[in-house]
């Protein structure tokens, strides 16, 4: 055999020899760190120290970063990532249906959360312990009614109650729900927003309905009908609008004398300079949002960890000081200022005032019949206003 041939032999061996080596070393650390394993070790995807937390935009989103998505970053190290979305479980359910779940934790309407959950788009939450209030009390008796349903766990209380333009009336405002639909003691062109829910509410309150007795009528073709005809005292000038921000323009423009609103973008925009209009606060029909986390999030347990401390009690608190929606803790409320309490939906301050709390469930029951009745009665009689998703 020639030297040539000897030495391609001798190292093609050595390769060989190489190459079995690092087979074998490597077989060996699989095993060792696999061990009692059938499948290889995966980094959890909670250990990334990232999760993805979904609200809605504007002031609000600004009071739930400095409220609690930034002091959890700095508390725990885990990246908060931030989207926004415009409400409803669209976006959810194409996620979940499709297993390319990529939010973790979703800032949910009442209702959204209830509807989310029966379609099962949801991770149940209701074994899940959260930390106790402040003061000692149950985080099962602290929470505030229906702000802990199988699937959520509440983040914050707000309303929707009516305001007036100041010049319109002189020294003898309205004070009332009833007085929304008053148009003869109290006249000029009403907004409401561009949906059933309220005004049907309101107008069997201002018919004289009890709010305990209000949904047992409206379910019923009689009640819808009375509400329907208590709501025709406002038609004539009556403006739709969907932006938040939309009855603020309205009432300083001088181009309606009352407007329904969204009670926390209005009670910071009246202290404003130039502001020309007052809030009532009787009547308000008071609804919640609810933190959920979509079926099939990755980072489940960095998502419940996150929920625990974002819906704590002083994180609450921390929140609505810098937009005041009301806490769902009643124990936040001894952490927050007068200045604020008195701008809360749910704060002392309106406690005597008539209000009804929203029956999201009943809601999503009775929505398309309502939806229906509702649309036949403003056709081709109401102007349209801006259109948005800000809250």
């Amino acid at each position: 055999m020639n030297n040539n041939r000897l030495g391609f032999l001798c190292g093609r061996f050595a390769a060989l020899a190489f190459l079995v080596s690092v087979i074998t070393c490597a077989g060996a650390y699989a095993q060792e760190n696999n061990a009692g394993s059938e499948e290889p070790t995966v980094v959890p995807t909670s250990a990334r120290n990232e999760i993805t937390f979904t609200s809605w935009t504007g002031p609000y989103m600004r009071s739930q970063m400095l409220g609690f998505v930034r002091p959890y970053e700095g508390a725990t190290g885990v990246k908060v990532n931030v989207e926004h979305y415009a409400g409803g479980i669209d976006e959810i359910r194409d996620q979940v249906e499709s297993a390319n779940v990529v939010w973790d934790v979703v800032d949910l309407t009442q209702a959204d959360s209830l509807r989310a959950c029966e379609e099962g788009l949801l991770e149940v939450l209701q074994n899940v312990e959260m930390p106790d209030g402040v003061d000692g009390s149950n985080y099962r008796d602290d929470f505030v009614e229906g702000a802990l349903n199988p699937c959520g766990i509440g983040v914050i209380v707000w309303a929707t109650a009516f305001a007036y333009n100041k010049e319109a009336f002189g020294g003898d405002p309205p004070t009332t729900i009833a007085d929304f639909f008053d148009t003869e003691k109290y006249p000029g062109p009403r907004a409401i927003r561009d949906d059933p829910t309220v005004v049907m509410e309101w107008a069997l309150i201002a018919d004289g309905v009890a709010p305990e007795g209000v949904y047992g009528i409206l379910e019923t073709p009689e009640g819808i009908k009375r509400a329907l005809a208590k709501m025709d005292a406002i038609k004539p000038g009556l403006v739709l609008w969907e932006d938040g921000l939309e009855p603020v323009r309205l009432l300083n423009g001088d181009e309606v004398s009352m407007s329904m609103v969204w009670a926390t973008t209005s009670a910071v925009a009246s202290r404003k300079e130039g502001a020309n209009f007052s809030m009532v606060w009787d009547g308000r029909v008071i609804e919640l949002d609810l933190f959920g986390i979509p079926k099939g999030s990755q980072n489940l347990d960095a998502a419940i960890d996150f929920i625990r401390f974002a819906s704590s009690s002083e994180s609450l608190a921390n929140m609505v000081s810098y937009l005041p929606n009301g806490p769902t803790r009643q124990s936040s409320l001894a952490l927050i200022s007068e200045d604020v309490l008195e701008q809360l939906p749910n704060g002392p301050a309106y406690a005597d005032k008539v209000s009804i709390l929203s029956d999201a469930q009943w809601w999503a029951e009775h929505d398309e019949v309502l939806e229906e009745a509702f649309d036949a009665w403003i056709a081709g009689s109401v102007r349209q206003g801006a259109a948005g998703t800000v809250r």
